[in-house]
């Protein structure tokens, strides 16, 4: 093993120089009837694209520290390392495929979340035009192109949602997930007799194996995982999907799943998987658990697998106005 420095990413003064949020920019939360977040969302999605939230880059470093020097394993590490640095200093994205473009907005009473749904979606296509973001948005069976990541109906992409709350402050979070890694989630209806895995933790632990060691790499690991256990076919699956916000330095907030996530993520470290499935010690980043209520007569376990390329941010606007990043 040899040792990999933590990389230097751009300062924030440099981020607050390529902005394109004016400086004096302030949102008028006491007219929420006039509201609009557009600037600021445009500002998020140019952030989120090129800059990777620091956890994760400290988790890729510490992979790759892991890995034997002059591996394939640390070579690709090393490479997704230098990616990092590349896509921050050029304000590039981070990979070709940006992904799925999925929000969480958390607001006060008052905002029209039919206003606030187009102000993201103006955003989303104007991040398209400057190529921040690539057009993934297609219609299903003819693969048409609209060129803009807007599906013509307001349903589809972006995907976005909505919750009203308490606090005095809009909350904005973004995820930018490939569709490289959306492809080799899962979802197990326990009992399933083809894994021997019975509805239990120890039939828990067996899906998600089953769905790493099948992804074998594909998701472009190393990933991260969000795991939903219960809930119905829905729910699950978006709750799995959000999990994938958490922090990897963050803990369960309970003792027995923060146990279970870090005994599952040694075990599946120990697979040889590795990076981009080419062998090594570092298949998986991070993996989130949480237990939901179910109906009685189903059980699923929902999986959400997220490549490396983490790509999340929190756009905050404060009661006076400002917009927060991180």
């Amino acid at each position: 093993m040899t040792s990999c420095s933590v990389p230097v990413l751009t300062s924030k003064e440099v981020v607050e120089a390529k902005s394109v949020l004016p400086a004096d920019w302030r949102a008028d939360l006491t007219q929420p009837a006039s509201l609009d977040l557009q600037p600021a969302v445009l500002e998020l999605l140019r952030r989120t694209t090129s800059r990777l939230p620091q956890d994760i880059i400290d988790a890729l470093v510490a992979g790759r520290n892991a890995e034997e020097a002059g591996s394939r394993g640390a070579n690709t590490l090393d490479t997704m390392i230098e990616n990092v640095v590349l896509a921050d200093d050029h304000g590039a994205p981070l990979c070709q495929d940006t992904g799925t473009v999925i929000f969480w907005v958390r607001h006060p009473l008052g905002i029209s979340q039919r206003r606030v749904k187009a102000q993201i979606r103006a955003a989303v296509a104007e991040a398209t035009k400057r190529s921040w973001l690539r057009p993934n948005c297609v219609a299903a069976m003819s693969g048409k192109n609209p060129g803009n990541n807007l599906d013509p109906f307001f349903e589809t992409h972006p995907v976005i949602h909505f919750e009203e709350w308490e606090h005095p402050t809009v909350e904005v979070q973004v995820m930018l997930k490939g569709g490289g890694c959306e492809n080799v989630g899962a979802q197990y209806r326990l009992p399933d007799a083809a894994l021997g895995a019975g509805r239990d933790l120890k039939g828990v632990r067996k899906c998600i194996i089953d769905a790493v060691v099948k992804a074998q790499g594909q998701g472009c690991s190393p990933g991260i995982l969000g795991v939903c256990i219960g809930g119905d076919r829905v729910v699950g699956y978006e709750r799995s999907k959000e999990l994938l916000l958490r922090k990897l330095n963050t803990e369960n907030p309970n003792p027995e799943w923060a146990t279970f996530e870090q005994a599952l993520l040694t075990d599946l470290n120990s697979l040889g998987i590795g990076p981009m499935g080419y062998g090594g010690k570092t298949t998986l980043l991070g993996l989130f658990v949480e237990e939901l209520w179910r109906h009685p007569a189903s059980f699923y376990v929902s999986i959400s697998y997220m490549c490396w390329s983490s790509r999340r941010m929190v756009l905050r606007v404060e009661a006076n106005g400002t917009a927060v990043f991180e």
